[in-house]
């Protein structure tokens, strides 16, 4: 792909509305700093001074902005709590531009929450210390997998693709439930020129009929494969692909930080391995693949083909990595 033919692709991102679906976190960054720490009169213990916060869309919200980030048009589905993180994700996302009238908001939820303390170190270094999450870990109620059914019925035939984050580990107590996946299944088996893309931490094997984009580790999970033996092996990796396809009977994307992706079209098309973009100095992985997930839609939206595809998301990750202590 030359400069001519990736102009040509994103002259057609202003045009371009995506519908993203699943799980919208607040990244709630607490900015620490080492010598203002005090010691606790009550424990004893180090009380971490915050000196700045920063709330930003994570997850699904981290893939909305940078499809905003693009000059695409999005429209969200989820759903989060009626509390002050998710008056904070709604401003955040309200202030990129983006419509938050089908995020619903339940008093009986939690709004998914990543808690990141950073600290300022004594020689101006800074790092993330454990991270502090906010889930929901019961099942997801009934009346709001219904109303998130019946808005993704609305908003399917308004956008030119879809994109679906399954963030949250335990099983349907977030967005994507059993219910909710078989629903966007159907969807796309009605709409097969619309891009459906599904990005699922860990049941990325009960997809079907969608393109999977992964990470080398949830492919070879969700494969029944052993990451740590079968992570550079490219005859596992190709065997992998070919379960995937399989069960999705559609194209496979497994990035691989920094040794770049790989796309597997079809069994009768040999596996492309697309390479990293090198980039110099320090670099933040996290974001990266949300950053891949919403470039590749909005590619394939505008008429690229899946290598040219998968090649624009790896140049929108060679970027993010680049932003230090932000997600995206």
């Amino acid at each position: 792909m030359n400069a001519s033919r990736l102009r040509q692709i994103l002259d057609h991102y202003p045009n371009i509305k995506l519908l993203v679906i699943g799980d919208f976190f607040l990244d709630n960054y607490l900015h620490l700093q080492r010598n203002l720490s005090e010691v606790s009169l009550e424990t004893g213990l180090e009380a971490y001074q915050v000196v700045k916060l920063r709330k930003l869309p994570g997850a699904a919200g981290t893939v909305t902005a940078n499809i905003r980030q693009q000059e695409s048009s999005v429209v969200i589905l989820g759903a989060v709590g009626d509390d002050g993180n998710g008056y904070d994700l709604r401003a955040g996302l309200s202030n990129i531009g983006v419509d938050v009238s089908a995020l619903i908001v339940s008093p009986d939820l939690f709004t998914p929450t990543y808690n990141k303390p950073m600290m300022s170190e004594l020689d101006g270094s800074e790092h993330e210390l454990n991270r502090m999450d906010v889930k929901n870990r019961s099942p997801l109620q009934k009346i709001v997998e219904d109303e998130i059914i019946r808005r993704l019925r609305e908003l399917v035939p308004l956008v030119q693709g879809v994109l679906i984050v399954d963030q949250v580990q335990e099983a349907n107590c977030g967005v994507i439930t059993d219910r909710v996946r078989a629903e966007i299944e159907l969807f796309a088996r009605s709409y097969p020129k619309k891009p459906f893309i599904a990005d699922s931490r860990e049941r990325a094997h009960l997809f079907q009929d969608v393109i999977l984009k992964t990470n080398l580790t949830e492919a070879l999970k969700a494969a029944g494969m052993d990451p740590n033996t079968a992570a550079a092996d490219l005859p596992a990796i190709t065997s992998c692909c070919e379960k995937l396809y399989r069960r999705t009977n559609n194209p496979v994307i497994i990035t691989r930080a920094e040794h770049g992706c790989i796309v597997f079209s079809d069994p009768g098309t040999p596996l492309v391995q697309i390479p990293a973009i090198p980039v110099d100095g320090p670099i933040d992985v996290v974001g990266a693949g949300d950053s891949f997930l919403a470039s590749l839609g909005l590619a394939l939206s505008s008429g690229a083909e899946l290598r040219e595809a998968a090649l624009i998301g790896t140049l929108s990750a060679s970027i993010v990595v680049q932003q230090i202590g932000t997600t995206g």
